[in-house]
């Protein structure tokens, strides 16, 4: 999963020019979901959006306090496009995953989060839907990120164990 995070202090979506969802100050999040996602990159993501530091203290300290420590909103919009690549200057997505399938898990993924901080503080867009998002920035802030693919998860477990054998192994 790929989240793209922008700090704001309001956003809303419409379609067809109807409001579909709005929030005050809080976090609007752009989520993709890749092909090869599963239920632990879903909790790595829900985690990890409700505990970011993003906020100010009430002294005004930076990057004190997550959206749950300030009570704030989460406006969550499904967009597929954050896993492009390209075929010259035509965007292709086959590393987002189909439709039907991203539909159920992404519904699963806003559930979880609702389950995990208030219900009412989770809003989203309409999954499939061409929307329109407004989005007051607040900073500037802007930030991405993405679960490790299972496959890199464990390389990465393995190499230190194999590196240590291997220079045990030299050393005898």
């Amino acid at each position: 999963m790929k989240a793209l995070i922008q700090r704001v202090r309001n956003a809303n979506v419409t379609v067809n020019g109807e409001l579909v969802s709005n929030i005050g100050q809080g976090l609007c999040i752009f989520i993709g979901i890749s092909n090869t996602d599963t239920a632990k990159d879903m909790e790595f993501m829900a985690r990890k959006l409700l505990s970011l530091k993003l906020f100010n203290d009430e002294t005004d300290k930076r990057w004190k306090r997550n959206v749950v420590d300030a009570d704030l909103e989460l406006l969550c919009v499904s967009q597929f496009t954050l896993y492009n690549t390209w075929k010259g200057n035509k965007p292709d997505f086959h590393l987002a995953m189909p439709g039907d399938r991203s539909k159920e898990f992404y519904e699963q993924f806003l559930e979880l989060l609702r389950n995990q901080y208030k219900p009412d503080k989770v809003k989203d867009g309409v999954f499939g839907e061409y929307m329109q998002v407004s989005i007051q920035n607040d900073g500037p802030v802007t930030l991405e990120i993405e679960s490790p693919p299972i496959s890199e998860k464990s390389k990465t477990k393995d190499k230190p164990k194999q590196a240590i054998s291997e220079i045990e192994s030299d050393e005898r």
